[in-house]
């Protein structure tokens, strides 16, 4: 795992100021919507947003952003109890959360905000070979 280090050390060289276009990115490669993570954190108070919908629409995503999470949090639990994600594999997710967080209010350029697409994109599609 010293790639990961490596490559953690130089996410964390990134500049600091804006970093929506990454966050984007991960959205679309996850299995919630862009409204669904906006009700998240909205709704952890993470997020002032306020949404151009009806009461009875907002209330139906937020079940749906909760039965989604409940089912990526079974899912995380299943996928640990049964020894395939391993302890290596949540170090490399948190160091990864960890890094996006850090820089995910960075003015990054374009062509850095590929290269940590593409960093996130070959750890995983390695952690998750079957």
């Amino acid at each position: 795992m010293n790639k990961v280090i490596q490559i953690c050390i130089a996410l964390s060289t990134l500049p600091e100021d804006n970093l929506n276009n990454i966050i984007k990115q991960i959205i679309k490669k996850s299995s919630f919507t862009e409204r669904q993570i906006e009700i998240i954190l909205k709704r952890r108070n993470l997020s002032n947003s306020q949404f151009g919908i009806t009461k009875g629409a907002f209330y139906r995503q937020v079940g749906q952003s909760q039965e989604k999470f409940q089912a990526l949090c079974y899912s995380w639990i299943l996928l640990k109890a049964l020894g395939i994600l391993r302890e290596e594999d949540m170090d490399v997710i948190n160091r990864l959360s960890e890094q996006v967080s850090v820089i995910k209010n960075s003015d990054v350029f374009p062509e850095r905000e590929e290269q940590v697409i593409i960093v996130i994109q070959e750890l995983l599609t390695r952690m998750c070979k079957l």
